[in-house]
């Protein structure tokens, strides 16, 4: 991986003031903000600030040899009116669709950054769908008493009839088939919810300093983008926010995820590289990143991969992180139709806490929930029939994880990956996991685990079923006894020393 240089910008500053934006929190600011923008990267290049107030804006695109730099006590908030954001062409959840315009989007363009200490408010409540699970039940009466429309088993809140309505045409999680032409699309405009930050093609990006918030969808989405530095971010959602993710970073080389954290309601890490046929079809991996010193404080995952990976994901490096309360600790995931190769992922020196599910996860049978949404169900093929390895089969080798400390979780971890393409080639080195239930190593292909201590207070402190090639090595309690290990299932050339 190359060393990456953080983006340098001509000495030419304006401030958005100059051009007519007003910070009182009710004058919509799009036209002045853009206007600031274009002015700076005709002039080849500079900053534009942003000042102390409360800016008002619709859709912003950040263009070439800019730094949008906000100063202390500005917050930029992105107004909740849907019909300021334009449907155009998209990727979402990995998927070629529709989209409504995201808050902030740069597209082709090289040498940019958002930088400072200001916030960014993408008005997310105002489209977000919500589940009555997620909230208290005063929080989802006082939910209901604003407007909207409850679904047919009242256990969701939308905004509007068009977007439940939308939400009945996704046959694959949150992307509607049924639209067949612009009048259709703007009718579930509000259905459509933007990510927040879009850098679509993009090169030289860093984004340093700033806080990203209350998304409508994904927060920050690099997307076919490279030499991508992230330092200092702040990135929240609400926890109840469906499909609140804090980064997916999809099909982008060289990137430098450091120094951050994330407090988000769904993914907060993530890799990704394109779902199903779509993904294959651009066939652009996700490839050389650094992740260093983040903390997670709550998300679906805190360091994730999948699931949308079908145009393979590589050379990843995760270290010095810590998470706390996600429902997953380092979250592997996938399933049959996506294809792809995940591969070379090393992670080490992270500590985890107040795990509800799992600190380690790999599931090839993802089915679009968290663990703790899906009641922890574990899925095998066992007495059915395999299917055979095709292009189709997503592969997971060569992961490597070391010196992980982790404490009071539900299980210390879990492998289920497919009876055709076992999970392959992980390593496990100097880790402690404090746990109620032991692992369970489930259509795994030589996996080792040394110096592991498992405090488990049920059961085995692990579970082996449908494995080969493995060897245990000094697997023990915290006390330093050996606990049993159990096989199940057909398990070739165990080694347990």
């Amino acid at each position: 991986m190359e060393v990456l240089q953080t983006p340098k910008f001509k000495n030419y500053n304006v401030r958005i003031t100059d051009f007519g934006a007003v910070g009182d929190g009710k004058t919509l600011n799009t036209t002045a903000i853009n206007s600031a923008i274009k002015n700076v990267s005709e002039k080849g290049g500079g900053t534009v600030v942003i000042p102390a107030g409360i800016w008002l804006t619709g859709p912003l695109t950040l263009l070439s040899n800019v730094n949008l730099f906000t100063e202390v006590n500005a917050l930029v908030r992105f107004t909740p009116d849907f019909t300021q954001y334009p449907v155009v062409d998209a990727i979402f959840e990995g998927l070629n669709t529709k989209r409504c315009q995201s808050p902030i989007t740069a597209r082709n363009a090289e040498n940019i950054a958002i930088t400072g200490y200001g916030v960014f408010d993408g008005s997310g409540d105002a489209w977000r769908p919500v589940k009555k699970e997620k909230m208290t039940e005063k929080q989802f009466k006082a939910l209901i008493k604003s407007g909207g429309v409850l679904s047919e088993d009242k256990k969701s809140w939308f905004p509007n009839e068009a977007s439940r309505r939308a939400q009945e045409m996704c046959v694959d999680q949150n992307v509607p088939v049924g639209p067949a032409n612009e009048t259709d699309w703007l009718e579930i405009r509000s259905f459509l919810r933007p990510v927040m930050l879009n850098l679509i093609s993009c090169k030289n990006i860093l984004l340093d300093g700033v806080t990203f918030q209350n998304s409508s969808a994904w927060n920050l989405h690099p997307l076919m983008s490279e030499n991508i530095i992230l330092n200092k971010v702040t990135v929240r959602n609400p926890w109840y926010s469906q499909n609140g993710d804090g980064i997916d970073l999809e099909s982008c080389k060289n990137t430098l995820i450091v120094n951050s954290s994330f407090d988000v309601g769904d993914d907060a890490i993530c890799m990704k590289s394109g779902k199903n046929e779509d993904g294959r079809a651009r066939n652009m991996p996700t490839e050389n990143v650094i992740v260093e010193n983040c903390i997670v404080y709550h998300g679906h995952g805190g360091f994730v991969v999948g699931s949308e990976m079908s145009g393979d994901v590589r050379n990843i490096k995760v270290s010095k992180c810590n998470f706390l309360g996600t429902d997953v600790g380092l979250r592997f995931k996938s399933t049959r139709g996506r294809g792809g190769v995940v591969e070379n992922i090393y992670i080490e020196n992270i500590n985890m806490t107040d795990i509800p599910t799992d600190p380690l996860l790999f599931d090839l049978f993802y089915g679009g929930k968290s663990p703790a949404e899906d009641d922890y169900v574990e899925t095998s093929d066992n007495g059915t029939i395999v299917p055979p390895v095709t292009i189709e089969t997503p592969t997971f080798k060569n992961i490597f994880i070391k010196n992980i400390v982790s404490t009071n979780s539900a299980r210390a971890m879990f492998f289920n990956g497919l009876p055709e393409m076992k999970v392959q080639n992980v390593r496990i080195e100097n880790s402690v996991f404090q746990s109620r239930q032991g692992a369970v190593i489930n259509q795994a292909d030589g996996v080792v685990m040394k110096n592991v201590k498992i405090d488990n207070k049920e059961g085995e402190i692990v579970e082996i079923l449908n494995v080969d090639n493995a060897t245990f090595e000094n697997i023990t309690n915290s006390k330093g006894e050996k606990k049993s290990i159990k096989q199940q299932g057909t398990n070739v050339n165990i080694v347990i020393k």
